[in-house]
């Protein structure tokens, strides 16, 4: 498979970056191909503006938002990397998510969230998180993560399977933050292949 992990975080020494990168390791000693998006270093505008949008209100695809739609095409798995920020996904992921995975071209059906006009793709969350696992789950921020993730953003993604990985400690001691960038590593390693689902009333299934 060829696998895109999209990056977000300022600092190329962060534990983020260091996340990406063992993910990628993993998915390249599985034997796939890897292209990552680092979007600060990049210089991605996560800004949506009139210039996504064409008079008659119709959504348009500007030069930047094409290019990381032709990545997208590229790509049989996607995995997004970001801190978990405020429990939510930093502004340039979201950006990214906003600008990129546009009405049209990504999704026609507000009214269903398993439509997808994209093929199916595995996708994979890598959420380095400072907060306690139990305090997450306990109160309630998981399941909402999971939610609109899993349920939302890669619904309207077309990914299948889909994974969350909230990597809680990643402020903690070097033995904890180690073994969190194993759990990235074995991530891309056990990368699934992309499997079937529904679109527009039927079943497609796209070979890994």
């Amino acid at each position: 498979m060829h696998v895109l992990t999209v990056l977000d975080h300022p600092n190329p020494a962060s534990f983020s970056s260091a996340v990406a990168r063992h993910f990628m390791d993993g998915a390249t000693a599985a034997g796939h191909t890897v292209e990552l998006a680092d979007l600060h270093a990049e210089g991605f505008d996560p800004r949506w503006s009139m210039a996504d949008i064409e008079p008659d209100g119709h959504m348009s695809a500007p030069p930047d938002v094409v290019a990381e739609q032709d990545r997208i095409a590229r790509a049989d798995a996607i995995c997004l990397v970001f801190p978990l920020y405020w429990w939510g996904m930093p502004a340039m992921t979201k950006g990214w998510v906003d600008r990129v995975w546009n009405w049209g071209w990504a999704y026609d059906q507000l009214d269903d969230p398993e439509r997808s006009l994209q093929r199916p793709r595995s996708g994979v969350l890598l959420i380095p998180a400072g907060a306690r696992s139990d305090e997450i789950e306990g109160e309630g921020y998981l399941a909402a993560m999971e939610t609109v993730w899993m349920k939302g953003t890669f619904g309207y993604f077309g990914c299948s399977p889909r994974k969350l990985e909230l990597l809680c400690g990643a402020t903690g001691s070097e033995k904890r933050r180690q073994a969190l960038l194993e759990k990235s590593y074995r991530a891309g390693v056990d990368l699934q292949p992309p499997r079937q689902v529904r679109q527009g009333g039927k079943s497609i299934t796209v070979p890994g």
